[in-house]
């Protein structure tokens, strides 16, 4: 089947993108920037490296939800819809999904890395050589209905795996779920992964691996700010801080800098204290009625979670329809 790819965000946009918000977030007090920048091509390769770490459940409990429930899922959602990925990345899980999906499904994975996103698309497509794929290289929370319009007669479900919801303060979460809403329309899906409420010390762990890759993902921001900014900076000067925020239920991550120092950035300086912090990620966890509550608050009803055995993840299955009938399956559950 043809594939049909939308026109993607260029080059000059990004950068441009890119340099507004490092500006914006480098003005901001206490100092703070969006995480979706991490993911150029050596952060998008370094996240792949944290999820097969040994301290970071999230990747390998959801996979093993999706493994298990993927069948069930498919036929919550539809087995001929439209799936639409956002931050679609490796999609190493996806296909614990698609090959349940009916050959006239559609899949739209959107993803900021344009290489990460043909990489994987091209991988998707050589294992499912009849479906329709349309990658959309683009910055997902930046698109309107309009730009999602299509003619495709497959019900649009919005799948959003990894605990991505968690990157956003609940607010934000709120909007963005918004967003999508008006995305598919009233006769559309949700599937997402969310993290759960746990001990602080497994948390801290899987932000803080032994290995060092999460430092590096960290730090590597630094280095893609000189690269392609021309940022005045240096990246010694900064070590990497994770930590959960109990009273807020969220990880923090933070560049800390080790001394005073300054990063220069187009025409703007600025100053950094020693102990200062550049705060560049949240990962907010939430109970499943915590999240149910958050998703009610932007028109979703909650219809069936699938988790497992422990309670670390779930992934819910939404829609913006209240006359199904809500299911509740925990991991283990025929």
């Amino acid at each position: 089947m043809r594939n049909e790819s939308p026109t993607p965000q260029t080059a000059n946009e990004t950068e441009a993108d890119f340099l507004h918000c490092m500006l914006a977030g480098l003005r901001r007090q206490p100092k703070s920037i969006p995480p979706k920048f991490f993911y150029d091509a050596r952060g998008s390769h370094l996240f792949d490296l944290i999820c097969a770490t040994p301290e970071y459940y999230p990747t390998r409990t959801e996979t093993a939800i999706l493994e298990r429930y993927g069948a069930q899922m498919a036929a919550r959602i539809g087995a001929s819809c439209r799936l639409i990925e956002l931050g679609s990345g490796s999609a190493s899980k996806t296909p614990l999904l698609l090959r349940h999906l009916a050959d006239d499904a559609v899949y739209v994975p959107i993803d900021i890395c344009a290489p990460h996103l043909l990489q994987s698309t091209a991988r998707l497509q050589a294992l499912f050589p009849q479906m329709a794929m349309q990658p959309l290289c683009a910055d997902y929370t930046q698109l309107s209905a309009q730009d999602m319009q299509s003619d495709a007669a497959q019900r649009p479900v919005i799948f959003f795996p990894g605990s991505t919801i968690g990157n956003y303060a609940p607010q934000e979460a709120v909007q963005l779920l918004r967003d999508v809403a008006q995305w598919v329309g009233h006769e559309g899906g949700l599937l997402l992964g969310v993290d759960c409420k746990k001990s602080p010390a497994l948390l801290n762990a899987a932000y803080n691996d032994a290995a060092g890759h999460t430092a590096a993902f960290n730090l590597n921001l630094l280095a893609r700010m000189q690269r392609e900014l021309g940022a005045q900076l240096d990246p010694e000067g900064f070590f990497h801080y994770a930590f959960y925020n109990a009273s807020l239920g969220r990880i923090e991550m933070h560049l800390v800098s080790r001394c005073r120092q300054s990063i220069r950035l187009g025409n703007e300086s600025f100053a950094f204290e020693e102990g200062e912090t550049l705060h560049t990620e949240n990962s907010y966890k939430y109970a499943a009625h915590e999240f149910g509550q958050l998703a009610r608050s932007a028109g979703w009803h909650l219809k069936t979670t699938w988790s497992d055995a422990q309670g670390l993840f779930n992934v819910h299955y939404l829609s913006l329809s209240a006359t199904e009938p809500r299911h509740l399956l925990p991991f283990g559950t025929p």
